[in-house]
């Protein structure tokens, strides 16, 4: 299908977009999941897999959505340009987010989470589910898979995530969290789980779809209009100038600040989420309004010290991500 100009593309209803799994990068990836189901002893598990909003599986189902902007690359970097962030570009990002969700179907079609050593080893799933959470980087009683620490969200996602390393092939599980053992007690769970419950039909086999991307009549425009941007933090300015004072030449020589946080803020917003657990939807605006700080300063930098100005950068979102995750704001 011939890629569209953005604007008529941004105002295409998403089901009239005609995506599909079948034909693109994503149909050998999902056969390739299901072969590491079969290869685990889970061969008779039917997961569903389908085009939807973003990453899930519906509650009691074994149906999983995979977000429909990865099936077409004019899709893939529309999204990256309006939200900053993709989860999941590279094969491997989407084969360890199916892994993930897999781990959700797993849970409903054996009911896992009514067991009590589901309940005593991950907690129960009846716990409130919250959109931020502030984990604890690099905690021991968990396992590390996707970005952000996602185990430590809720119980449900500590187990899918534990269920995700436990079925990446070649990953010497046993050996990695030997040192670790509560995270190690929840993959030894797994394992003699999934040994149990591997030959059996499931107990739940419903495919019901949640917004199915072939029913979704709003277009990529209003997807992406979503919400305000979060509170701006203040009174930065200093920390501004001291990041750029000591970099710049003189004017004739320096290239703006806003540049810079151009050329990192996709890598940047990145890689704040995988090692803080800072949500993109935060890390974005806060990039954008230091940013324009920077740029109602006047601050710049020279081009000779770029990998410096681009190491005190990062350094600083950091500390200001890292501050938030554990204070629930940017200044405690």
């Amino acid at each position: 299908m011939p890629a569209f100009h953005e604007a008529k593309l941004g105002a295409t209803p998403i089901r009239d977009l005609g995506l599909t799994i079948a034909g693109t990068p994503l149909e050998p990836l999902v056969r390739e999941v299901e072969a590491e189901l079969a290869a685990a002893g889970l061969r008779r598990l039917r997961p569903r897999f389908y085009l939807s909003t973003e990453w899930g599986v519906p509650t009691d189902t074994v149906a999983l959505a995979i977000p429909f902007y990865l099936a077409r690359p004019e899709l893939t970097e529309l999204h990256a340009e309006r939200t900053g962030h993709v989860e999941g570009v590279r094969a491997g990002d989407i084969l360890r987010y199916l892994r993930h969700e897999l781990g959700h179907v797993v849970c409903y079609a054996y009911r896992l989470h009514e067991q009590r050593e589901f309940i005593d080893l991950f907690g129960s799933i009846t716990q409130p589910y919250l959109e931020e959470y502030r984990p604890e980087p690099f905690s021991s009683r968990f396992v590390a898979h996707l970005p952000g620490w996602y185990a430590q969200k809720h119980p449900e996602e500590d187990w899918a995530e534990t269920f995700a390393v436990w079925l990446t092939p070649g990953r010497d599980w046993r050996g990695e969290y030997a040192d670790r053992p509560i995270a190690l007690a929840k993959l030894a769970y797994c394992d003699r789980t999934i040994a149990d419950v591997g030959d059996r039909e499931p107990t739940l086999t419903s495919d019901e779809l949640d917004e199915d991307v072939a029913e979704i009549g709003y277009s990529l425009d209003d997807f992406y209009a979503g919400p305000a941007p979060a509170d701006e933090p203040r009174g930065l300015d200093a920390a501004l100038r001291s990041i750029f004072e000591d970099l710049g030449d003189p004017p004739a020589e320096t290239r703006p600040a806003t540049a810079l946080f151009a050329q990192v803020e996709r890598e940047l917003i990145a890689n704040v989420y995988r090692w803080t657990g800072h949500l993109p939807e935060r890390t974005r605006p806060l990039l954008r309004h230091l940013a324009r700080r920077a740029d109602e300063l006047g601050l710049g930098y020279a081009p000779a010290r770029e990998a410096a100005a681009v190491l005190a950068l990062t350094t600083f979102v950091t500390a200001l991500a890292m501050t938030h995750v554990l204070r629930g704001t940017y200044f405690p």
